[in-house]
């Protein structure tokens, strides 16, 4: 699919928009305050595959603790601020790579000012980051309500403010629970600017509901060529966005990270455990990063085709299955030995790259 054309800008050492691969966000979910916390946090995401990670910097005691969670973590950090355009600077001079800030509620010009010449001076990119629950009194009173319009005004307001002091290190969001509505709002401002955009439903809900919003909303616009990173918002521990985004990067042929498991629904005609198999394979290999295709099917119809396209697969048979691996049948084992034999073969496989 063709891809948006948009300007460039780097996290740290993650590259965003300018035609580089979309990249995976996550935002942490401890108190910032705790160092340490927030930290083990990052780090646990950055094993996920985690690009950049966001956290919240409310106060000053927040702002204090990010040269510590600095040290502590390699993946590039984006500091979340509202209001306070102090706490922006701190963030800054303990070496964030990036900033998520509305410089319409952070102070006057000025102030905004202040925070422009230190980021320019640490080539910190800026993202203006509009939620349709947060938007300012006069352009709701000016759309009748929460508009895709509205939010695409507001984001352009900002953007605006930052140009005005020739500052061009932009990126947007435009985020919205309601799919429809945030679908809008990036179409629009997609035929507004090319600063690469940073694509998400936020308030997506928990781990069902928001994962099939998330990849609704996200997979939709990736489809159409927009959007340069993205973040998938669970309600819950962080740990699960990061395999979603994954999973809508590689459903949609963007990018190849970890297991894709494709597994047979089950009907009457299977012989074998397939769903206590392709749980437990699911689980086993969630530790595995390089690309692969898995294939657990239970039963000869659709099984040997489909395990055969795969890297490595099972094809189930009445009490025994078919190990695959790379569209040539290696053995019969019975249904006992099936998951462990399939890691062994999944495991040869990654040492002989």
């Amino acid at each position: 699919m063709a891809r948006r054309k948009t300007r460039s800008v780097a996290i740290g050492r993650v590259r965003i928009g300018g035609g580089a691969p979309v990249s995976v966000q996550s935002m942490t979910n401890t108190d910032t305050r705790d160092a340490a916390a927030t930290a083990a946090q990052i780090n646990e995401l950055a094993v996920l595959g985690c690009e950049i990670v966001r956290v919240a910097v409310p106060d000053r005691e927040a702002a204090e603790a990010l040269p510590l969670i600095r040290r502590a973590v390699d993946v590039p950090l984006v500091a979340d601020i509202h209001f306070d355009h102090r706490l922006a600077l701190l963030a800054l001079a303990a070496g964030v790579d990036g900033l998520r800030i509305n410089p319409g509620n952070i102070g006057g010009r000025d102030r905004v000012a202040a925070v422009v010449a230190a980021a320019r001076h640490r080539s910190v990119p800026i993202r203006i980051g509009v939620n349709a629950g947060s938007l300012e009194k006069d352009l709701l009173n000016l759309h009748g309500g929460v508009t895709a319009e509205a939010m695409v005004e507001s984001a352009m307001r900002h953007v605006s403010m930052l140009e005005e002091l020739n500052y061009f290190q932009i990126k947007i969001s435009l985020k919205a629970s309601d799919v429809p509505l945030m679908l809008k709002a990036y179409r629009l401002m997609a035929d507004r600017a090319d600063y690469p955009l940073h694509v998400g439903v936020t308030e997506a809900g928990a781990l069902r509901a928001g994962t099939v919003k998330s990849a609704v909303g996200i997979g939709i616009l990736l489809s159409e060529g927009i959007g340069d990173t993205i973040r998938v918002s669970l309600t819950g521990h962080p740990r699960h966005e990061v395999p979603v985004a994954y999973d809508i990067l590689r459903t949609l042929g963007i990018r190849r990270r970890g297991v894709e498991l494709i597994s047979c629904p089950t009907c009457g005609r299977t012989e074998i455990d397939l769903i206590r198999i392709a749980a437990e394979v699911e689980d086993k290999l969630r530790h595995v990063t390089e690309p692969l295709k898995v294939a657990v099917m239970g039963c000869v119809v659709n099984g040997p085709g489909e395990a055969r396209e795969a890297d490595v697969g099972i094809a189930g048979g009445k009490g025994v299955g078919l190990i695959f691996r790379s569209g040539q049948v290696i053995r019969t084992v019975p249904e006992d030995r099936l998951v462990d034999e399939l890691l062994a073969e999944i495991e040869r496989l990654r040492q002989q790259g």
